[in-house]
């Protein structure tokens, strides 16, 4: 995927951080009212029933900030801390545009299997990762206990955002017009404007599966949160020990399936097209039936069959070779399936047909071949078995053949797993410089999110002190933006308009909620345990729950979404706000 190049980004560095040393060095005394011998005079009288000139700001504090690092710029005031937190954040954001620059340098020259399966996904989450870390390792236990909610706000705002303002911008900016017969977006074509239902984006069946293992990455929050269910609280360590090894073993598990990934596609692909082409032989066998295709018992007819059988073997020698076999496909209509190697199909037809090894078809095998593959249509499309009628053999050959072809295509187009392939890796022009400016980025990247992870929490603590804002809700907020290249990133690829570029757009985005799942879960319960915090973020987890669950289920069985489905996801995102404050501020959980 396309990353955003920051080349110009330094630019500002020498600039801004002048500004930064000078608003921080400001401070203002506070001055009450309360009392007339509060006053400092300025030499000029005025009416104590009027107000005075300098008041008491509700946005400072008379407490002196604490450098991070002993010389990082700081400030005690709310707008001093809004400032550092705008600056800190963007260099986040510089942070996660390194990464993901340098990540897709790295894709170029050593392919996805490694690159796909772990670096970016693991590189992705390297901010929120460094900022859950600062949260938690800084200071006294006591400092963590206070800052630790900052990155858990992050964590559950960070996924929240993915899946309600993310995707339902994905899905606003991706949108194209829906063929009326199957529901299906049709590439670049945008004929109906902004019309709820006639509009909306299609994804392949990866897409599907890539939805339910965010579902499944939700294990661990159960696992965590079971001795709040059971009302115990000696068993909170150690349920927070047995959810990190989980975590853990989750993830290495999802790395494992990245990688081998492009493998099961085309494994899927290939046997997607091989029976596409035996329901058109099914179909081509119906339609040339000489009598019943089906007995009184819903049984395959024998006869018809083997007629069959004898019409394709041109020498009559009672066997069926692959140069026959062949010109049965050659005459089957296949024009659907897109690049069909006709050599490799008839390879496969012997292999399931011919049992005896021989490298030909007899009468036995054909029948037996066809016989199973027409209990296979019958199953599949869970037609009736009681009557062998020919209208019925029409109906669940065609129903078999149409849902076929739709399980074919919903795997995506042959393109996108070529892409995924090291094929495409061969014929870069000067690996080694790609190579040495990919490890620049990810070096700097990193080191950029390691250095401002601490100061970026320092300064939403001390803005949370300073206005009375739970720190929660200010990660949950601003934090996010901080990674939000790939976001950028995402919704910038989704405006290509091509079903493509849709499934791999939401793809990366259930990715990224997977790895937050379950890479920053693992960080955020590691310090947790490693410091004896106390596991107490039942609203959060809750409402991550439920955002997951609502977004996962929506997209774990369908493929076609409309605009409307942005509505949905848009209202999920202060749904989640509203039910984290009824949760801790008016039901008392966490």
């Amino acid at each position: 995927m396309p990353a955003y190049k920051p080349h110009h980004h330094f630019f500002f560095l020498p600039i801004l951080f002048p500004i930064l040393v000078l608003v921080s060095t400001v401070h203002s005394r506070p001055i009450s009212t309360a009392q007339p011998s509060d006053l400092i005079s300025d030499g000029v009288h005025y009416s104590l029933r009027s107000p005075p000139y300098i008041l008491l700001d509700p946005f400072s504090s008379e407490e002196s900030c604490e450098q991070t690092y002993g010389f990082m710029p700081c400030t005690s005031t709310a707008l001093g801390n809004v400032f550092l937190i705008i600056v800190y954040g963007y260099l986040m954001f510089l942070a996660a545009t390194y990464l993901s620059t340098g990540s897709e340098l790295l894709l170029e020259i050593l392919g996805p299997g490694i690159v796909g399966g772990l670096f970016l996904p693991l590189l992705g989450a390297v901010p929120d990762a460094m900022l859950i870390l600062a949260s938690g390792l800084s200071g006294s236990t006591a400092t963590a206990k206070s800052q630790v909610s900052v990155g858990m706000g992050l964590l559950a705002g960070s996924t929240i955002m993915i899946l309600t303002v993310i995707w339902g911008s994905s899905i606003v900016v991706g949108k194209c017009d829906l063929r009326e017969t199957d529901s299906v977006a049709i590439n670049r074509q945008i004929t109906k404007g902004f019309s709820l239902t006639g509009t909306g984006v299609s994804t392949d069946v990866w897409t599907c599966y890539a939805a339910r293992i965010m579902v499944i990455s939700l294990f661990p929050f159960v696992i965590v949160q079971f001795p709040e269910l059971l009302n115990s609280t000696s068993g909170r360590h150690l349920a927070v020990l047995i959810a990190l090894i989980i975590s853990l073993l989750m993830l290495i598990s999802y790395c494992l399936y990245q990688v081998f990934q492009p493998w099961i596609q085309r494994r899927r692909l290939a046997y997607a097209k091989h029976k596409h082409v035996i329901a058109g032989i099914l179909k081509h066998l119906r339609e040339r039936s000489m009598g019943r295709f089906l007995t009184d018992d819903g049984q395959p007819n024998r006869d018809v069959i083997e007629k069959f059988f004898y019409a394709i073997d041109e020498n009559k020698d009672e066997k069926l070779s692959a140069s026959e076999l062949k010109a049965l496909v050659l005459g089957i209509r296949l024009e659907d399936i897109d690049d069909l190697d006709r050599d490799d199909a008839v390879d496969k037809i012997m292999k399931g047909f011919d049992t005896s090894l021989d490298n030909s078809v007899d009468l036995d095998e054909f029948i037996h071949g066809i016989s199973k593959w027409i209990e296979k249509a019958k199953r599949s499309v869970a037609a009736i078995t009681d009557s062998g009628s020919r209208s019925q053999a029409f109906k669940f050959i065609n129903d078999f053949h149409a849902k076929t072809k739709r399980e074919h295509a919903l795997l995506g187009p042959e393109d996108r797993v070529d892409d995924q392939s090291d094929e495409n890796v061969e014929g870069v022009e000067n690996p080694r410089w790609i190579y040495t400016k990919a490890v620049s980025l990810l070096l700097l990247g990193t080191i950029i999110a390691a250095v401002f992870a601490d100061p970026l929490v320092d300064a939403v603590n001390n803005f949370s002190v300073a206005t009375s804002i739970p720190s929660f809700f200010i990660s949950f907020i601003a934090l996010p933006l901080a990674n939000s290249s790939d976001a950028v990133s995402a919704i910038t690829f989704a405006s290509r308009k091509t079903v493509r570029t849709a499934s791999l757009t939401f793809s990366q985005l259930y990715g990224a909620v997977t790895m937050n799942n379950l890479l920053c879960l693992s960080v955020f319960m590691a310090i947790v345990y490693v410091r004896g915090l106390t596991w107490d973020f039942s609203s959060e987890v809750l409402v991550i729950f439920v955002v997951c669950i609502v977004m996962g289920s929506f997209a774990s069985f369908r493929t076609t979404f409309p605009l409307w489905t942005a509505s949905v996801a848009y209202l999920l995102y202060p749904f989640s706000l509203a039910l984290v404050y009824v949760l801790v501020y008016i039901l008392g959980w966490s």
